[in-house]
């Protein structure tokens, strides 16, 4: 199906159309710039606020909570298929207890 030329302007007059009621919907062009002042405002300095915040709680030591064997916790009715089969693939000895309790913390995985 060819197009003709009545056609084709028709097509760039809705898309001229289109394009001025989304221009004066957005409250033409004022929309940009407030994003942009949203952004340095706002934005930035809560990326800052949150890189802080991470970077002076890395080095607070937490202490490990007391381990209760509780029954639904931690079955294991067949080993993983990675490493001795009892630690999760993304196991971690300091958060993450095994069946019988934390490991020793000088103990690497």
């Amino acid at each position: 199906m060819a197009l003709t030329s009545k056609t084709v302007a028709q097509l760039a007059q809705v898309r001229r159309y289109l394009a001025s009621q989304a221009a004066a919907a957005h409250g033409e062009g004022k929309a940009g710039r407030t994003w942009k002042i949203l952004s340095f405002t706002v934005a930035i300095p809560g990326v800052c606020v949150c890189m802080l915040n991470a970077w002076l709680k890395k080095h607070h030591e937490h202490e490990t909570p007391e381990f209760k064997a509780y029954k639904h916790l931690r079955i294991r009715t067949k080993p993983f298929p990675w490493g001795d089969g009892n630690h999760t693939f993304i196991h971690n000895p300091h958060a993450n207890p095994l069946p019988t309790g934390y490991e020793e913390t000088g103990r690497k995985h």
